[in-house]
């Protein structure tokens, strides 16, 4: 389990700082990077909070709240509480034309800066547990390496970096996104923003 959760946010650190982002589109307080590797794409969404970094990372990591600006949350629980800076959730998401409606257990890990100039970090993975077997009704899908970075900015705003980097379980989601012909990325990122603020 420490493992897990260590390997969980060494992959997004890691992920992070890679070299090689494209920006894709910059709107006022949103801006949308996108990283091949292979058959690996990975993006990131850059957006500009008026709040606090602590506030922003509090609201972040707590995934029950997720609903609240994220569409393609419809429902969200806590199986286990592996500890005061770990969750394993269970998450099922909105079908898409054509799709069965996936569903995801997932490790969600959070870390405070142990240095004033690191983010926070939330980072989330997928995971398997015996007491969460994939159901006939949802299609199980695999969150390779997702998650947040929250950087301070002054003590009222902060830059809060969410990666995902992308399997074809959730690729139906992004597709239509990525070629410009839907919103979603960029309409999630502005609701985070709401909710936030």
């Amino acid at each position: 389990q420490a493992y897990l959760s260590y390997s969980n946010i060494a992959a997004l650190t890691h992920l992070a700082r890679k070299p090689g982002w494209d920006i894709t589109k910059t709107l006022d307080n949103v801006r949308i990077w996108t990283h091949e590797e292979g058959a690996v794409v990975s993006f990131k969404v850059e957006m500009q909070v008026k709040v606090p970094s602590h506030v922003a990372f509090s609201l972040l990591s707590d995934f029950s709240l997720r609903q609240r600006w994220d569409r393609h949350f419809l429902t969200c629980k806590v199986l286990q509480d592996v500890s005061e800076e770990e969750k394993i959730y269970h998450i099922t998401s909105a079908p898409m034309t054509g799709h069965q409606p996936r569903d995801f257990v997932i490790l969600v890990s959070q870390r405070q800066p142990c240095r004033p100039q690191e983010p926070y970090t939330v980072a989330v993975r997928s995971v398997t547990l015996r007491g969460a077997p994939p159901s006939p009704e949802f299609c199980r899908s695999e969150i390779l390496c997702a998650g947040f970075q929250i950087h301070s900015n002054s003590s009222s705003s902060c830059t809060v970096c969410y990666f995902n980097q992308v399997t074809s379980g959730v690729m139906p989601y992004l597709a239509a996104n990525l070629t410009g012909s839907s919103k979603s990325i960029e309409d999630t990122a502005l609701e985070c923003i709401k909710f936030l603020e």
